[in-house]
């Protein structure tokens, strides 16, 4: 079978322009290249990743885009087009939408000052837009406000093939359980929305996280999506600030045994971004 990591990211610390990411990022801050990457994915044997962004910019779409272009484990680029702006949204997707690895959008909506964002009309307008290119829509969520607004977005656009990244940040560190648990099965509830195994370490104790600490919330999101609507990514470089590549990808196969890992380590993320 082939094996997907459905979540990582590069960046380039001298030409992006990346606000988050500052010196207090520790280990994040530097650069990060598919030469970093590449002895990582074969020593966990990861056939092909999913590319997402890490800003909301056209220059970061394409830069990702050309290292899709020159990177054959690149299967799919989820980059950014501005949302807000439902006629650029238009001029944006026709024009990604000709190269074959643009698959998806993201927006980072937990940087939003308006927990609403998502919900706003024009935001609406522009995923519809998506919805009808065939382009799919990764949700990076932190408040519970933005897990019930997957909802809105998915009954407003039923054809819009939506993911929530990182099972909506559960927070691990501080074993909470609810409103989280409650939310994400009323978003499994939708038949368009799907969820990621990712970024799990970085929500529990960077320093002292045990494969148990995170086993409640993975077994949570099997039970509710299946292996059909789940997909594992190691949100690497962000993951190293509690695990090595290879930690993460072991983990994550051990906490789906019981399940169709081969659904949700390949089968799942091909499908949904249309791996060529």
């Amino acid at each position: 079978m082939v094996i997907v990591d459905a979540h990582q990211h590069f960046w380039d610390l001298e030409t992006g322009g990346y606000p988050w990411l500052t010196p207090d990022a520790g280990v994040l801050y530097r650069t990060y290249r598919p030469e970093d990457l590449r002895p990582e994915l074969e020593r966990a044997g990861v056939d092909r990743t999913v590319l997402v962004q890490a800003a909301d910019s056209y220059a970061e779409t394409d830069a990702l885009l050309a290292l899709a272009d020159a990177h054959d484990f690149v299967g799919a680029v989820v980059g950014w087009v501005p949302l807000l702006r439902p006629d650029e949204t238009a001029e944006a997707i026709a024009r990604y939408a000709r190269h074959p690895k643009f698959r998806g959008v993201r927006h980072l909506i937990h940087d939003e000052p308006d927990p609403d964002w998502l919900v706003r009309d024009e935001v609406l307008e522009s995923l519809g837009l998506l919805a009808s290119a065939g382009l799919t829509f990764d949700v990076v969520s932190l408040l519970p406000r933005h897990l019930d607004h997957v909802v809105t977005l998915a009954e407003r656009h039923p054809s819009l093939k939506i993911v929530i990244d990182h099972l909506s940040k559960p927070r691990i560190k501080d074993r909470q359980w609810e409103p989280w648990a409650a939310q994400l099965a009323r978003a499994a509830r939708c038949p368009n929305v799907y969820a990621k195994v990712s970024g799990l370490v970085t929500e529990a104790d960077h320093r002292d996280w045990t494969v148990e600490d995170l086993r409640p919330y993975v077994e949570h999101a099997v039970e509710r999506f299946g292996p059909d609507r789940l997909m594992a990514g190691s949100d690497w470089p962000v993951a190293l600030l509690a695990a090595d590549y290879r930690t993460v990808w072991e983990v994550t196969g051990a906490l789906l045994a019981g399940t169709d890992r081969d659904r949700v380590l390949g089968g799942t993320a091909e499908g949904f971004y249309g791996f060529s």
